[in-house]
């Protein structure tokens, strides 16, 4: 009996054994199609085109445009895909998986020169387009490009404010407004971030070297017949604010918080703390808190500082307390009250050889993909550059950073109008991600016998545009 009962046992299990793949299977095919969608969404690339492996059904689930769309969204922001998709032809549908993978293999930038518009064969008067100008800041809001204040020959500052409005509208020419307004004042080296549909502007420096420690909240509003305006006002932060500085680098983090770390201080010393502006909802006030960790980045001045999304922001070069230009990265993290900086290694193994990655006065912009675009600067010797590196970040996005971290840096090759080496320019991303703009800083060329210093300074605007064929 003990045998037979035995038997019987085995001979469930086997049986039992034997049907659980179809049962499986059978499973499989019961579950909707949006709960499949929902689990492979929470899944790697990788993974997703494994499981389109197992059957037909999940194949056609797997590479469906719907399920793409998705992944892009997913991963580049619905914002960005939005963007892309008022900015496409109706008639042609996204191949998304497509644009996906050109994305993820990206080797090239496509640049243009934009010009002002004008009478036909006539350039643009002076007082039609903002002139040479280092050191100042660039902002895409509203569908426009905002340009305010820098620095120009015999260290004097600039105190206009000009606003071309670019909307979906990527022509070579474009149209150029100055805005009258006597505040905030003239300035170079400030940071100037966007909170929604507004400006925050902290800090800089004048014509007389005095460090600022204002914030200023500024908003433009378009009208069907009087074009833009803008209005600025003073921002109440109570009595508690960062030392006075510029050169040093800000963004936004958390949609209503500014971060800036570092800059020169008064009586020219370079700084390294780190201060978090939290904004009232309304933009009416906000509160200055200074952010102590250790370990934290050294002083320097000349860096930037990159939001990648989430609670992730990357610091990446400038020039430190010994005049020496740096290439360290570091991640600051914000949640929930929680703070802390992380310094990330360098896979100086992608850096081809011969080249040079430490840089000041550089540009790093977040594109569609996520990852980082960082444009020209210059190094210890002042040697100004024009090249184009891809940094990913989508390793900093994990919870866990798996060291060593390979394949971090990628040098792209640029078609197109050449945009020249150049340092302390400025750039900034439409809200696609896909296209950037470059305007002024400090660039390389014959000297004129006005310009003694070595310093000469541009006014030249660039469209950089990542090559995809979609």
């Amino acid at each position: 009996m003990a045998e037979r009962r035995r038997s019987n046992g085995s001979s469930k299990s086997s049986s039992s054994s034997s049907s659980s793949p179809g049962t499986a299977a059978a499973t499989v095919c019961r579950i909707p199609d949006d709960h499949i969608f929902s689990i492979l969404l929470r899944l790697p690339i990788d993974s997703i085109l494994c499981f389109g492996m197992t059957c037909r059904r999940l194949r056609s689930l797997t590479y469906s445009d719907a399920l793409w769309e998705s992944i892009c969204r997913r991963d580049w922001g619905s914002s960005s895909v939005d963007d892309l998709i008022k900015a496409h032809d109706p008639s042609i549908p996204i191949a998304w998986q497509n644009l996906y993978q050109q994305l993820h293999q990206l080797d090239s930038v496509y640049c243009r020169r934009l010009l002002a518009a004008a009478a036909p064969a006539t350039p643009p008067a002076p007082d039609m387009v903002p002139s040479p100008r280092a050191s100042h800041s660039l902002n895409f809001v509203s569908g426009c490009l905002l340009l305010f204040g820098g620095g120009c020959e015999g260290g004097r500052h600039r105190d206009d404010t000009w606003v071309a409005y670019m909307g979906n509208d990527l022509r070579r020419i474009l149209k150029w407004q100055k805005i009258s307004s006597d505040i905030p004042s003239g300035r170079f080296g400030h940071s100037c971030v966007v909170v929604g549909d507004s400006l925050v502007l902290f800090g800089g420096i004048n014509d007389n070297a005095v460090r600022k420690n204002d914030t200023w909240i500024g908003r433009i509003v378009l009208h069907e017949t009087s074009g833009m305006t803008l209005s600025w006002r003073l921002l109440d932060v109570g009595s508690v604010a960062p030392p006075p500085r510029g050169a040093h680098a800000g963004c936004c983090i958390d949609k209503r918080k500014m971060l800036i770390y570092g800059g020169i201080g008064m009586s020219g010393v370079r700084l390294g703390d780190t201060w978090v502006l939290d904004l009232s909802e309304n933009l009416c006030f906000g509160t200055w808190v200074e952010v102590v960790t250790h370990p934290s980045p050294p002083s320097r001045s000349g860096h930037t500082l990159t939001h990648i999304g989430g609670t992730r922001t990357i610091l990446f070069g400038g020039r430190g307390l010994g005049y020496d230009v740096l290439n360290d990265l570091w991640l600051f993290e914000a949640y929930e009250g929680f703070w802390r900086w992380l310094q990330l290694p360098i896979d100086l193994q992608s850096i081809p050889h011969g080249l040079s990655l430490p840089r000041v006065g550089h540009s790093a912009t977040l594109i569609l993909g996520g990852r980082l675009l960082i444009y020209g600067g210059e190094d210890s010797c002042r040697h100004r550059k024009d090249d184009f590196w891809l940094l990913d970040v989508n390793s900093y996005r994990q919870p866990i950073i798996t060291l060593p971290l390979t394949k971090m840096w990628k040098r792209l090759r640029a078609v197109g109008d050449n945009p020249r080496c150049r340092s302390f320019h400025q750039t900034c991303a439409d809200n696609s991600g896909r296209y950037l703009y470059v305007f002024g800083g400090m660039v390389d060329g014959v000297l004129q016998p006005a310009e003694l210093s070595g310093l000469r300074f541009d006014s030249s605007l660039f469209l950089v545009e990542l090559l995809l064929l979609s």
